[in-house]
This record gives structure tokens, C-alpha cells and sequence, in this order.
């Protein structure tokens, strides 16, 4: 699918935040809006966005995901064909292929072609976040900084569908104070490609082994990518090892939402000698309440 090039950079986009991020991780949607918002750009979060039905498309339920497709149509269509946006931004590339290349499979039949042919006009201008950030704004640097050990995880429809692999690796070459290691057989599948990871649970974990173990021995802090769900696949496997290296959104790194410093993983946290407030408040209640009976 041919992409929309700007003569004059988009100041207003839709976020399409997707269903994972929405539901588990806010803080990746969060750190993609404020680093929309610090390159001068206005983000629009449409309350009526859901799923946009690629669990029910791989599963090869069709009709369940053409409705979703066609809510993701209805709330994104209006927007971009009025004007009042000029791109559809996502923190995926799992979810942005989907909307941009399935769709056109979906609705190929000759009975859906107006449907079709508002999905290749949606397509042109539906950007994965490092892919926007670089492509279409021209930002390298966010001027995050992070002192510690970065390596990447190219994931799958990043990388194979969206040819998106240059955005990512500069925009974190560009994070002051990080040392940016090659991961071992970085372009290997983690394992985890949605379902797949529950009808061939097996298969998938070994392959989530294997990635781990490369990442032990990169030697790297955190290893950055571009989907939450890769990243909560691989989280699960390096906890369960027992890797010292925890996979992050590289959202969080460009906006510094992981603080300026990575804490060997030797190092003890903090002692918390008083509890907050709030726990005192409550405690002393709980103390009156009990010498009042």
C-alpha cells in the first residue's frame, strides 16, 4: 500500500491506541501522545475505537472480523475524509498492518467495494508510531536520556509487513547515556503471534526461550520493541528464566518514562521507611474505629 507523503506535515492525527494497550499497558498510550504532543502535534482519541478484529481475522473467523473492521471504518473513515485529521498513528505494527493490509482482503468481495476502497484511502495514511515519528515528521531525536543497556526486538509485522526497521533503531541510537547492543538472531519470531501462542503453546515457548536466552546474552537492561504484545510474551518467559532484562514499549524510552538511569539488576531497591500517607491515614481510622467499640 502506497503511504501518503505530506507536503506539509500532518498537525492534527487520530491515535488508534489498539486493544492491549488500552487495557493493560495506558502508559504506552500515554508516553505515544506526549511525544505526538512535543513535535507540535494535536491527538485525537476517538472514545468508540475498538478491537480491530485481527485475533477473529487470524483464527479464520471472517464475518466476526469484518464487524470490527467495519466499527474501525465508521469511527476513523468520518474523521479522515472530513479533513479534521490528516493520519491514523498506532503504537503497533501488529494492529497498523492489520488495518492497513488485511483490510483490503476483507472486504474484497464486490458486494463491500465502497468499504474496500474507504479502507485503501485509511491505509494511505495509517502510520506505526517510530514510522510516523521518522518518516513522515522527520524526528530522529526525542531527546530522551536513559543510562543503561538497550538491545531491540524487531517484531514480526513490523518488520515483514510494514518494512519498518531503519525508524526504530534510529530513534533509539539517538537516547543519550544508552549503549545500544545488537541482539543475536534479532529477526527470529519471539513465538508469540497472537493465537498461535495458545494452539501451539509449545512451539511457542520454546521459540520465547530461545529469544530469551539471546537476550542474556546481549547483556542488555532492557530490550525495546515497537508491539505490547510481543513485549508481554517475552516479559513472561525472561521472568520465568530468571534473565535480568525486561522487554519495554520504545514508547516509554523516547519519552523518558522510565526515568534517566536503569538499576543494575543487583542492586536492591530503595528501603521505604515510612508508609505513604495515605496507609497512615487509613491505619489510624482503623485504630479509632476499633478502640471506639
Amino acid at each position: 500500500m502506497q503511504k501518503t507523503t505530506f507536503p506539509i506535515p500532518p498537525r492534527r492525527v487520530a491515535l488508534f491506541v489498539t486493544c492491549m494497550a488500552d487495557m493493560l499497558y495506558p502508559g504506552v498510550g500515554i508516553a505515544t501522545t506526549e511525544l505526538l504532543e512535543r513535535q507540535g502535534i494535536e491527538v485525537v482519541f476517538p472514545l468508540e475505537q475498538t478491537c480491530c478484529g485481527q485475533p477473529a481475522f487470524n483464527a479464520g473467523y471472517r464475518d466476526e472480523a469484518r464487524v470490527l473492521a467495519r466499527r474501525f471504518l465508521q469511527v476513523f473513515g468520518p474523521m479522515v475524509e472530513n479533513g479534521s485529521v490528516q493520519a491514523i498513528v498506532a503504537p503497533s505494527g501488529s494492529c497498523a498492518t492489520m488495518t492497513s493490509h488485511f483490510y483490503d482482503v476483507l472486504f474484497e468481495d464486490s458486494n463491500e467495494r465502497p468499504l474496500r476502497q474507504l479502507a485503501q484511502r485509511l491505509a494511505s495514511v495509517t502510520f506505526e508510531l517510530t514510522e510516523f515519528l521518522v518518516d513522515v515528521l522527520g524526528v530522529t531525536d526525542t531527546r530522551a536520556r536513559l543510562e543503561g543497556t538497550i538491545t531491540y526486538h524487531p517484531c514480526c509485522h513490523l518488520l515483514r509487513e510494514l518494512g519498518v526497521d531503519e525508524q526504530p533503531r534510529k530513534l533509539l541510537a539517538s537516547v543519550e547515556g544508552a549503549q545500544v547492543v545488537e541482539l543475536l538472531d534479532a529477526t527470529d519470531c519471539c513465538g508469540f503471534g497472537g493465537l498461535f501462542a495458545v494452539k501451539n503453546a509449545g512451539i511457542s515457548g520454546a521459540m520465547g526461550r530461545r529469544k530469551a536466552g539471546n537476550l542474556a546474552k546481549s547483556g542488555a537492561d532492557l530490550v525495546a520493541m515497537c508491539d505490547v504484545s510481543c513485549m508481554t510474551h517475552i516479559n513472561g518467559i525472561l521472568s520465568r528464566e530468571k534473565i535480568n532484562c525486561r522487554a519495554v514499549h520504545i514508547a516509554e524510552i523516547l519519552n523518558g518514562q522510565l526515568g534517566s538511569r536503569l538499576r543494575p539488576p543487583e542492586e536492591e531497591p530503595p528501603m521505604i521507611l515510612e508508609r505513604p500517607r495515605r496507609w497512615q491515614d487509613a491505619a489510624a481510622k482503623g485504630a479509632g474505629a476499633k478502640g471506639g467499640d
